[in-house]
């Protein structure tokens, strides 16, 4: 059986009426169809009209996205963003049940750059808003290039724990990484488990501690270049792997 993997939406205004619409970025989607293997569905960011039991009862697994909005301050105890700041509240209250519901029910899931600090904030972490205004921090934002081969490209590398998930799938301790983020983890979450840092000390990447299923987060973006990056391409066939256990173990199950 196929699986279906749910993607996070935003919620945007398009066109010259500034219509909501629900959109996310083709790179997951193309992500999902060519090494998940897996049937992309789109979660709308509908707000507290989401119903979660539902769709974890059909989905596989979730992808949660990158997006140029944070997570709202209201939701991690944070100071009111700067004025201008992107926030998308609707989506908020999708994806922060959807992950606690997602991690105690064992649906596989992955978590990008905004859903990686979706992760953190879901399991009672907080958030920086802006880290290139901290002291001794890397800018970590979105390079403002009209080339998506700068804006993309590696930016930093990042220093992995010996013996977890992402050091098994690299085999070496060190990796490059792009940055296109504002947000960073302040608080890591009581679950959460640091996986990578990057040479300023910022979080880039976590597990779920005693998750029965896959659970992970990093806060840069795999999807961007999965085609050349062999560590890319493992996160999100580490992903795949762990939906068709997932349904297999469901299978035995039914039996």
């Amino acid at each position: 059986m196929t699986p279906l993997v749910g993607i996070s939406c935003c919620s945007l205004q398009f066109g010259v009426f500034g219509m909501p619409k629900h959109a996310a970025s083709d790179t997951y989607v193309r992500a999902t169809d060519h090494l998940v293997g897996a049937v992309p569905v789109l979660i709308p960011a509908n707000g507290d009209k989401a119903d979660i039991d539902t769709l974890l009862r059909r989905l596989d697994g979730i992808i949660l996205t990158g997006s140029r909005s944070n997570v709202h301050p209201s939701l991690y105890g944070g100071p009111p963003h700067a004025e201008g700041t992107s926030e998308d509240l609707m989506r908020d209250n999708v994806t922060l049940p959807l992950i606690r519901a997602a991690v105690a029910q064992r649906v596989p899931l992955l978590a990008i750059c905004r859903g990686f600090q979706e992760l953190n904030t879901a399991l009672g972490g907080t958030l920086h808003q802006r880290l290139q205004d901290l002291p001794g921090r890397l800018d970590h934002s979105t390079p403002m290039q009209p080339s998506a081969r700068i804006r993309q490209g590696k930016a930093h590398r990042v220093r992995i724990t010996p013996g977890n998930w992402l050091h098994r799938l690299a085999g070496t301790g060190e990796i490059a990484v792009n940055s296109l983020h504002n947000q960073g983890i302040d608080r890591l979450a009581p679950r959460l488990v640091a996986d990578a840092v990057a040479p300023d000390g910022t979080i880039e990447a976590v597990h779920v501690a005693g998750a029965a299923g896959f659970a992970v987060g990093v806060q840069w973006h795999p999807e961007y270049d999965f085609e050349t990056d062999a560590v890319s391409r493992g996160i999100f066939e580490l992903f795949g792997e762990a939906l068709r256990e997932r349904i297999d173990r469901t299978a035995a199950a039914a039996d």
